[in-house]
């Protein structure tokens, strides 16, 4: 995968790359971002979930 020079906006989507991280590989989308933190939303059947990431650990999609 490349890295992408576009800013991690709200709204965006993206994907989880941290290697210790048991959400590795789920795709999500951004509802809020702080100084080096975002928080991804996750949505999947029956089940939503917001979670606090590092900006470095995350991807655009």
């Amino acid at each position: 995968m490349e890295i992408s020079s576009k800013p991690i906006l709200p709204g965006s989507q993206v994907i989880v790359k941290d290697v210790n991280s048991i959400y590795r590989g789920y795709k999500g989308f951004v509802q809020r971002v702080t100084k080096k933190n975002a928080a991804v939303l996750f949505e999947g059947g029956n089940w939503d979930k917001l979670i606090t990431f590092q900006l470095a650990n995350l991807e655009l999609v």
